[in-house]
């Protein structure tokens, strides 16, 4: 079974979003495993330079890179990334699976975006498009699509 593990910076403070992201998690059960894993987000100063700015990213860098195996698919949402169908989407984790890849690893950063260190990790660079959403959103979204994925992959309807 594929596991698929969200590392995500800072917390996702309101219930409405972790309980959404539980409820796409329960209905992954038997498909595919789905954790977050949070790590911790660095203050930013109100009027912080772009040397204390590149700081704060390498070190939320490093913290996500920590929790990511050599061997793991990288998959990291930045808005400059490829946009992607549904289905094309879940092309993409089945032939992640068919190659072999077990464990599919998705980074959301946080409110500085990514940092150079993780963006060269990736295997893909994906966009949700040109809008911007908040990250806890975001780990919404990427839960609905990765349970959309494994029901186009499984042959079964999804729409209810």
């Amino acid at each position: 079974m594929v596991r698929i593990q969200v590392i995500a910076v800072g917390k996702a403070k309101e219930p409405f979003y972790r309980d959404g992201v539980a409820e796409y998690a329960r209905r992954l059960t038997g498909m595919a495993e789905f954790t977050v894993t949070e790590v911790a987000d660095e203050r930013l100063p109100e009027n912080a330079g772009s040397a204390e700015q590149a700081q704060i990213l390498a070190k939320e860098g490093t913290r996500i890179l920590s929790h990511i195996r050599a061997q793991d698919r990288c998959i990291v949402l930045d808005v400059g990334g490829k946009q992607m169908t549904s289905e094309a989407f879940a092309r993409y984790l089945n032939d992640a699976m068919l190659d072999g890849d077990s464990r599919i690893t998705c980074v959301i950063g946080g409110s500085l975006g990514i940092a150079p260190e993780v963006r060269s990790r990736a295997d893909l660079l994906l966009s949700f498009g040109p809008m911007t959403f908040p990250h806890q959103m975001a780990r919404l979204i990427l839960a609905e699509q990765v349970y959309r994925a494994a029901m186009i992959n499984a042959g079964r309807q999804y729409h209810r």
